[in-house]
């Protein structure tokens, strides 16, 4: 059976390895959280494909052979990179996203937010362009967010009312779609529904990253190969904190062994 790779700036890709566990329960996963430098929104793009090549090298030591970027901010610098460096199927995050928002506009006026770098690249703008010439993007970099979700601030009055001041241009423009660029994002998505109003569609990059993989693995059956056993999972991060371990409990509904790496 293949086993998933899934890396991260932090704990918001574990959003990513919840939505593959629940959509494919039968596969082995390994999980690496770069706590320890996060956030990556506010590198620069050197520095991001950097940390993408370690992460990657240490997920293929731990026996991965797919490797997802459950990552904005380097799904958007670092994907071709990876590709060129390794030989092994690499998904990223910001594709699915894109074209399942796309799918759901009414009227093409598509929202994204995310960190400096994803918003600094254009590439989500860019993959929508393609896909629809004629949507009207509207992007907003939120580089706060991350380090609110990572401390575990993720119902304070603080938060909410930095959530309203990000959204207030979005909603001026009249917006029926929004993706959250971030893996952080969907921990925050009940405060970002509220303050963005219940009209607007919310495309959350890790579910449509789970879906991604799933439609992946049914064009290469030979990739699924049973072993009749349960599959194991680990979650490995760079530093290990009490914010993440509570985190990690948030996000999975059950108590998570975080290993450090």
């Amino acid at each position: 059976m293949i086993m998933i790779g899934i890396f991260d700036s932090g704990i918001g890709g574990m959003t990513v390895a919840r939505a593959v566990e629940q959509l494919l329960p039968e596969l082995p996963l390994v999980y690496y959280g770069d706590i320890a430098r996060t956030p990556y929104g506010s590198k620069s793009a050197a520095t991001i494909i950097n940390y993408s090549l370690e992460n990657t090298e240490f997920l293929l030591k731990q026996g991965a052979e797919l490797i997802i970027i459950a990552c904005n901010s380097a799904s958007s610098v670092a994907t071709e990179a990876l590709r060129q460096e390794f030989k092994v199927p690499i998904i990223e995050v910001i594709s699915p996203a894109a074209a399942e928002a796309v799918r759901q506009s009414r009227s093409g006026r598509i929202g994204i937010i995310g960190t400096r770098a994803t918003i600094r690249s254009g590439v989500y703008e860019q993959t929508i362009r393609e896909l629809a010439p004629d949507s009207q993007v509207v992007t907003q970099a939120c580089p706060l967010l991350v380090p609110l979700v990572e401390e575990g601030w993720t119902n304070r009055q603080e938060t909410k009312m930095i959530i309203r001041r990000y959204l207030h241009p979005l909603k001026d423009q009249q917006i029926d779609t929004l993706i959250l660029g971030c893996t952080h994002y969907p921990v925050l998505k009940e405060l970002i529904q509220h303050r963005i109003g219940r009209r607007v569609s919310l495309i959350d990059s890790s579910i449509e990253t789970a879906k991604a993989l799933q439609r992946f693995l049914a064009h290469n059956p030979d990739l699924i190969k049973s072993t009749g056993s349960s599959p194991n999972h680990s979650y490995f991060v760079s530093d290990l904190t009490d914010a993440a371990q509570a985190m990690a409990r948030k996000i999975f509904q059950r108590p998570v062994e975080l290993r450090l790496a």
